[in-house]
């Protein structure tokens, strides 16, 4: 098989680039399909540490630099609008087109993040497929999409639903549901934890920071905090900056618990999937992708009041951290999630035969 995966115009795709989930989805993307010998042409910005048979520059940083005033995405967390027509995203579409017209086959597929802002790309070849892969967000548009839990695919299918009723919102035979996928060697796993929670990720009310600051406040233990944004002022909170890949992991393998106490519907929350192959239990609220991959009093706990969150930080001590993070391997390595993948691109191949009736 052959895809042709395009980038966004903010990046490069880099490890470097670890605050953009969506930049790490297409390396590794890559890096997987690759792995299994397929082709993979990549588009974006000038560097790449990714594997693949040709990589297209489609952004300089010097355009980068004038679209985002130079902005380091490790201190901007708002640096991508998502407005289609403003010059980086035509721009680097328009690009996308001429390279991949250049190169494309017949039955190749087409890979987008972008949602809307990328949809001229697909608009330009709808006599390939064009799947948009590891959605965590509300504007899709393709034919073909994968998102990345259960709660998140039952969440856009009922916010477009435009007719009353319980049977009006259909599903779609051909999406999947394939959980983020991720490089086990990034994650360190220690059974000895010190003394610390750990809450990393965008300093922003909807995650719920202060429900960690509140939950160790009332217990007086240390929060270690990791992350772009503005730090709320409390005794308990040790903040430690924005860190790379390394140091996030060295934290999340030595924290007794990492907090992930998402307020909105997670559609995958990857740091609770990250603190798990480090074997570290994980503290989230009772919705959205959690209801899927935390099991309770396993993997960690799921909670409603303070009292809950407060009894989970409690009784983490007490958890298996090597079957965690045994659990975690079996569902989130690039090694289990590139072969579900394969299959569903194969699945797809066979809309060009029988499709559904295919035997």
């Amino acid at each position: 098989m052959r895809f042709h995966v395009v980038n966004l115009p903010n990046t490069q795709t880099t490890k470097h680039y670890q605050p953009c989930a969506y930049t790490q989805k297409n390396r590794r993307f890559a890096d997987m399909m690759m792995g299994l010998g397929h082709e993979v042409f990549l588009y974006g910005g000038e560097e790449n540490d990714a594997a693949c048979t040709e990589f297209v520059t489609i952004a300089t940083k010097a355009e980068q630099a004038e679209w985002f005033g130079g902005n380091d995405l490790y201190k901007e967390l708002n640096n991508l609008t998502w407005n289609p027509y403003d010059p980086h995203w035509l721009t680097t579409n328009e690009r996308a087109v001429t390279e991949i017209a250049k190169r494309k086959q017949d039955r190749d597929f087409i890979g987008v993040l972008g949602g809307s802002c990328q949809k001229s790309i697909a608009d330009t070849f709808p006599e390939l497929m064009t799947v948009e892969f590891g959605i965590g967000y509300s504007g899709v548009f393709s034919n073909y999409r994968v998102f990345e839990s259960y709660a998140w695919m039952h969440a856009v299918y009922g916010s477009r639903t435009t007719v009353p009723g319980v049977m009006s919102a259909r599903g779609r035979f051909f999406d999947a549901v394939i959980p983020n996928y991720y490089e086990v060697e990034d994650f360190p796993f220690s059974a000895e934890k010190d003394d610390y929670f750990l809450f990393i990720g965008r300093l922003v009310e909807a995650k719920g920071i202060q429900i960690a600051i509140d939950t160790c406040t009332r217990l007086g233990v240390k929060l270690v905090v990791a992350g772009a944004g503005q730090v709320p002022d409390s005794d308990v909170v040790e903040y430690v900056g924005v860190v790379d890949h390394v140091r996030r992991g060295e934290l999340m393998s030595r924290a007794r618990g990492v907090f992930v106490p998402s307020l909105y519907l997670e559609p995958f929350g990857g740091v609770h999937a990250e603190a798990m192959l480090c074997g570290t239990p994980v503290i989230t609220t009772d919705w959205g992708v959690f209801t899927e991959t935390v099991q309770q009093g396993v993997q960690g706990f799921r909670c409603r009041n303070l009292r809950e969150f407060c009894d989970a930080a409690d009784s983490v001590d007490k958890l298996d951290y090597q079957a965690i993070r045994d659990y975690a391997i079996g569902k989130f390595s690039t090694d289990v999630v590139g072969p579900q993948y394969e299959a569903y691109f194969e699945r797809l191949q066979t809309l060009w035969g029988e499709g559904w009736y295919a035997a």
